[in-house]
């Protein structure tokens, strides 16, 4: 999904566990799934649950990687070992995944009532509010996650097509604007422009 950006949960080092090890073998995994690099983070964790085994954090990142493949089942499986299915925020991926979006809004709800300064439950929220049809809810939970993370290029593009696809062209192109640089902005413009054909078509449908 390149306008929502599956969560990343934070993997804090445990007391009983030297942090050093652990933490940057998780924070390697991050990375992979941050590089776009899917594979090559499931291949982490192949490793990690050997030296690791059973680690909650670790499984949910298992989860999220096989979103980010598109093993829509696999991901479910994963998740459904998971004490209450990995928690509100995986619920909610797990749903915006298969398009169940009035779904997934309920449960990223909850994940934002738990984590309210994180900004990238904001922005799945936002975009689960969008593509359900509830452009006013979207706008406000996207300002919100930019506000949080006004340097996340992913939050401010769905902002701009929240607004776009919800009749404030204006604003959009205004926040647009901050995009300094000319062909960067002419980019972005083109691709949240197709996006928001392609929104518009699917919901036509």
């Amino acid at each position: 999904m390149i306008w929502l950006i599956p969560l990343m949960l934070a993997a804090a080092p445990t007391a009983d566990m030297p942090g050093s090890t652990r933490s940057l073998y998780l924070q390697l995994i991050h990375q992979a799934r941050a590089d776009g690099r899917p594979r090559a983070a499931i291949a982490y964790l192949d490793d990690f649950d050997r030296r690791y085994p059973g680690d909650v954090d670790a499984r949910v990142l298992r989860v999220n990687a096989l979103l980010d493949l598109g093993d829509l089942d696999g991901a479910e499986t994963a998740a459904a070992t998971l004490a209450n299915g990995g928690g509100s925020a995986v619920r909610g991926h797990l749903l915006a995944a298969r398009e169940r979006w009035p779904e997934a809004i309920g449960f990223y709800r909850q994940a934002v009532a738990g984590s309210p300064a994180d900004p990238m439950l904001r922005n799945a929220l936002g975009y689960a509010q969008m593509r359900a049809g509830f452009a006013d809810d979207a706008i406000e939970s996207l300002r919100g996650a930019l506000d949080l993370a006004p340097a996340a290029p992913v939050v401010r593009n769905n902002l701009i097509l929240a607004l776009m696809t919800g009749g404030k062209g204006a604003q959009a192109e205004a926040l647009l604007n901050h995009v300094r640089d000319g062909r960067e902005r002419d980019m972005i413009r083109r691709q949240i422009a197709a996006e928001a054909t392609r929104l518009s078509i699917r919901k036509d449908r």
